[in-house]
């Protein structure tokens, strides 16, 4: 899955903090109920890969901890391109605005180095953690640990998943990171030339439907005409095959700034969409079957629906129960330390399983969710206060320009 970014914290009333809004959310916005939707993807990540856990295979095949297809469905939704549509909408915005609307944007030097603060000191630490416990004694598998450490481990077939599984899914967050500084100053200046703001809203717009349809033609010259499998991980998990999330979270930030406040949703509308797109993911999960094609193309559909279900959320009149619920501070907490949650729930899990500390037959996976739970969580808050926390204040080294920042100026003559 993808990596919720780290947030920064303000103080707040003695229940715990508030998280700041993400960054790139309107201004006029806290946006919390992005942090609530961070949240419920972060649970369901670790609910998910406690699922795979308990998976058994034998000559039979593979049989799932929960008997009941109807059941799985739900808990094995991937909600990795939920992660992937929110980061690049957060972070697309900025860049949006300046090309359909004008204004600036922030040096690459700058969006890089913030970027890297949130992302990098935590990684670095978990990885470094992770594979010296099971990599005792030198060289240990060192290519592995350069892989991860420079992102690249997407790319091994064999390793991709090794160290921490999910972490796969940071590589593409890096790459979608550099791919936005370069591609977006360029839709700033096409734009500018342009007069009529419908012609520059069309240009961004369509600049976002080639990098999804590019992805889309990847997969189908993958598996139709070359009859690539599934498992050949990097063929699909690469980011020639899943930069689609990206290209269609950038689409809905030029969607938002394209609309302004026209075309807000009625409550009724909101509600309908929602539901709708809530039955056509929980299907699109249970009829994926490996090499079906809802199968091969599960996540440019997911990302779609994913934008959907944002779009409803985010573009209505009148804020309701939804939004309520999204907000509440138990969620929006979970999405503040859902980044240290997704580093470390599954070393925990794998931990805690080869210790004895976790049931070893299948009947137990429910009892095993909220044991993992129970530890990974309450790990995760002290992951963001002592290690994301402090490494989120590095930023104060900058100035908005990417200048160290001048903290003892001399005084003006």
């Amino acid at each position: 899955m993808s990596a919720p970014t780290a947030r920064t914290a303000e103080p707040g009333s003695a229940s715990g903090p508030s998280p700041r809004p993400p960054e790139g959310a309107p201004a006029s916005s806290r946006a919390r109920e992005i942090e609530g939707y961070r949240g419920l993807a972060a649970l369901s990540t670790v609910i998910f890969h406690v699922w795979q856990q308990y998976f058994r295979y034998d000559a039979g095949g593979s049989h799932p901890p929960v008997d009941n297809p109807f059941v799985g469905a739900a808990i094995s939704l991937e909600v990795i391109d939920l992660f992937f549509v929110m980061s690049a909408y957060l972070l697309t915005l900025t860049y949006a605005r300046a090309a359909i609307d004008g204004g600036s944007i922030r040096p690459a030097r700058v969006f890089l180095f913030r970027r890297a603060i949130r992302i990098v000191p935590l990684y670095f630490l978990a990885v470094l953690v992770v594979w010296a416990t099971r990599n005792p004694t030198l060289p240990g598998n060192w290519l592995d640990l350069v892989e991860h450490l420079t992102f690249t481990h997407v790319f091994d077939r064999e390793q991709i998943f090794f160290t921490i599984g999910p972490t796969w899914s940071l590589s593409l967050e890096m790459m979608f990171y550099l791919a936005l500084v370069a591609l977006g100053p360029l839709a700033v200046r096409a734009c500018r030339p342009l007069r009529q703001r419908s012609t520059r809203v069309a240009v961004c717009a369509a600049g976002c439907l080639l990098l999804f349809v590019g992805p889309l033609v990847w997969i189908a010259v993958a598996h139709y005409a070359f009859g690539v499998p599934h498992t050949s991980w990097p063929v699909y998990f690469g980011p020639q095959a899943r930069f689609g999330g990206f290209a269609a979270g950038m689409g809905l930030a030029v969607l938002m700034v394209g609309l302004g406040e026209r075309g807000r949703m009625r409550t009724g509308s909101a509600w309908a969409l929602r539901a709708a797109v809530l039955v056509s993911l929980y299907l699109l999960s249970l009829l994926s079957a490996p090499e079906n094609a809802l199968f091969t193309f599960f996540h440019p559909l997911a990302s779609l629906l994913w934008v959907l279900l944002l779009f409803s959320t985010i573009h209505v009149r009148k804020q309701g129960q939804w939004h309520r619920a999204l907000r509440a501070r138990w969620l929006t907490y979970i999405g503040l330390i859902s980044y240290s949650l997704f580093i470390w729930h599954e070393p925990i899990m794998l931990q805690l399983y080869k210790s004895g500390l976790l049931p070893t037959g299948q009947a137990g996976y429910p009892l095993a969710t909220a044991i993992v739970l129970a530890v990974a969580v309450p790990a995760a808050m002290a992951s963001y206060w002592v290690i994301e926390y402090p490494s989120s204040l590095l930023g104060k080294l900058k100035d908005k320009t990417g200048k160290p920042r001048e903290f003892y100026p001399e005084p003006a003559r």
